[in-house]
């Protein structure tokens, strides 16, 4: 089996996998499934963590393999809570539930409203929280998360105000075909390689939405299924450099993401990827 391979993760100097595990397939894992999809992402060599306190029981899975393996990951989680109080609280239970003292990276959870985001920044505010936490050695770097057609936007214009050390957005091949989330996506790119600020995808194996479909996979949107499609539609997010690919919140599809991810040479062409999308009746999450 061969490993993903791993890149710095910009200015935190860490040599994360080009896969970051997306935990929240762990939602509402048992113990023993669990344990299978920690030993997978170990067999591949991933060593970067992403987990949220909204995320079920995902932080209590991942706490006693913390515990006994902290040093051989970068792990991050979130928080959804807009002031100064409730952020501590909400970190501090994050702590004892992944059975650490610290974390390498505590990100605001889809920070993408503006009339939120001003409590978070203004007095009083998690974003005090954040920093002390941060000067206090309790978390070593802050980002930001995004979902939604906004979220580059955003993501920018917070990037005015603050050095967030991390962003998190979509990224898929027909969201680059958007022309509105095409530019903001390519503007935010453009910032963050200039400040050596590390990029987080998501989304990157989005067939469309359920619809009346019943829902067989535990994400939102209805995830690719086909073996080959997932590879192309894997290979195309991780052919744009220096991007990181956060992977799929389903147990079933993961062990798809992470061997087409360990397989990556070269990035499909457009015409590829058109292919896909029209014989798989791909469409977009998003739209302008």
């Amino acid at each position: 089996m061969n490993e993903i391979a791993k890149k710095q993760f910009g200015r935190t100097g860490h040599m994360s996998s080009r896969v970051i595990f997306g935990s929240v397939c762990l939602k509402r894992a048992d113990k023993d499934q669990a344990a299978g999809v920690l030993d997978l992402i170990t067999s591949y060599g991933i060593n970067h963590i992403d987990t949220a306190p909204g995320y079920g029981d995902a932080e209590l899975r991942i706490g006693p393999w913390m515990k006994d393996r902290r040093k051989d990951f970068f792990l991050a989680t979130k928080t959804d809570q807009v002031t100064y109080e409730a952020a501590r609280e909400q970190f501090h239970r994050s702590l004892d539930r992944l059975k650490t003292d610290h974390v390498d990276l505590l990100q605001f959870h889809n920070l993408t409203d503006m009339p939120r985001r001003e409590i978070i920044m203004g007095p009083g505010g998690a974003l005090e929280f954040l920093t002390e936490a941060k000067e206090a050695g309790l978390t070593r770097f802050i980002g930001i998360t995004g979902h939604g057609i906004l979220a580059p936007k955003m993501h920018l214009e917070s990037l005015s105000r603050f050095d967030f050390d991390t962003v998190l957005a979509p990224l898929n091949y027909l969201l680059l075909k958007t022309s509105r989330y095409a530019a903001d996506f390519n503007d935010l790119l453009s910032c963050c390689r200039k400040r050596d600020i590390p990029v987080q995808t998501i989304k990157s194996i989005a067939w469309g939405l359920w619809g009346d479909r019943h829902r067989e996979h535990n994400t939102w949107y209805r995830p690719l299924s086909h073996d080959g499609a997932i590879e192309k539609a894997v290979h195309w997010v991780l052919g744009n450099d220096g991007v990181f690919l956060n992977s799929v919140g389903d147990m079933q599809v993961l062990p798809k993401v992470l061997a087409s991810a360990a397989g990556y040479e070269t990035p499909p062409a457009d015409d590829e990827m058109e292919k896909v999308v029209k014989a798989q009746g791909m469409e977009p999450i998003f739209t302008d």
